[in-house]
């Protein structure tokens, strides 16, 4: 009796029948640590393995996306930049942004993307969501330094008008809080596309509408009290800001709006995990 029991002291794995909605089994995430990394590398291999240029897409698309920002909407739009050349003006707040947008966008539909994966072998399904926003860290890495670039090279040409300061150091904290939107908005609108696809559908245009909701091609300055008021109430827009402001020196920063952008995060990011621990037991019934 007692040799049975030194056995399973051992055991590594538990197969139960049934476990707690709040059982998020986190320690066993990290147990996992080394298929988040492979998975890590899958990501970052498999989404340029096929294409000519390939991480260069990492660089021409903020490029392409800034120069559009710039003919159309600093251009002819006459849009104000808060006083910043306009080119490091868009790309502070691309490169932030595409961080989130592409870490969410494929998130939302980790199940279905990975349904034949997870019907043949067990592991804890957070992994993959995780390996996505972690995955999004090299391709916002390559994106930052090119912003670096153009911002040392404006801060040379005209170092009136950029100002980099202290405020810097909120990077890290900045990623964290877009990571955890990212994150915890992708696992919800996963677990709904397992039953109702028309949110895939929707997820682009959706992501489209809330950039334009999100102060990535105008500063908040620029608006007027009562529309100031509706874009600060996205809990996006205060990390947004506060990324242009601590690179470029313009724009506004409030520790009480980083602290309403945390308490959002963490909320949604709390309710997507315990919602993908409901679902994950019972999505290969319905998609």
């Amino acid at each position: 009796m007692s040799t049975h029991k030194n056995a399973t002291s051992n055991w590594t794995e538990s197969i139960q029948v049934k476990r707690s909605l709040f059982d998020l089994r986190l320690k066993e995430v990290w147990n996992y640590r080394d298929l988040l990394i492979m998975f890590v590398k899958r990501d970052f291999l498999a989404t340029y393995k096929q294409t000519i240029l390939g991480p260069l897409w990492f660089v021409i698309q903020p490029i392409l996306t800034t120069l559009m920002f710039t003919v159309v909407f600093g251009g002819f739009a006459k849009i104000s930049t808060d006083g910043q050349p306009k080119i490091v003006f868009y790309l502070a707040g691309i490169t932030i942004w595409n961080y989130f947008s592409e870490s969410f966008n494929k998130t939302s539909s980790v199940f279905v993307t990975n349904a034949s994966i997870f019907g043949k072998v067990y592991f804890p399904r957070l992994i993959v969501p995780l390996s996505i926003v972690t995955s999004g860290l090299i391709r916002f890495a390559i994106q930052f330094v090119l912003f670096l670039s153009f911002l040392i090279f404006y801060f040379f040409k005209s170092g009136s008008l950029v100002h980099p300061n202290m405020y810097a150091f909120l990077t890290p904290l900045l990623l964290i809080f877009m990571a955890g939107f990212a994150l915890g908005t992708g696992i919800i609108i996963s677990a709904m596309t397992t039953k109702y696809r028309d949110f895939t559908y929707l997820v682009t245009f959706g992501v489209t509408l809330l950039m334009y909701a999100t102060p990535v091609i105008y500063p908040v300055s620029s608006l007027a009290s009562k529309y100031k008021v509706i874009v600060m109430a996205n809990p996006l827009s205060a990390i947004v800001e506060t990324f242009r402001y601590a690179w470029l020196g313009s724009g506004t920063f409030s520790w009480g709006a980083l602290l309403y952008s945390f308490t959002f995060m963490f909320l949604l990011l709390s309710i997507g995990i315990v919602v993908f621990n409901k679902v994950e037991k019972t999505f290969m019934d319905t998609v």
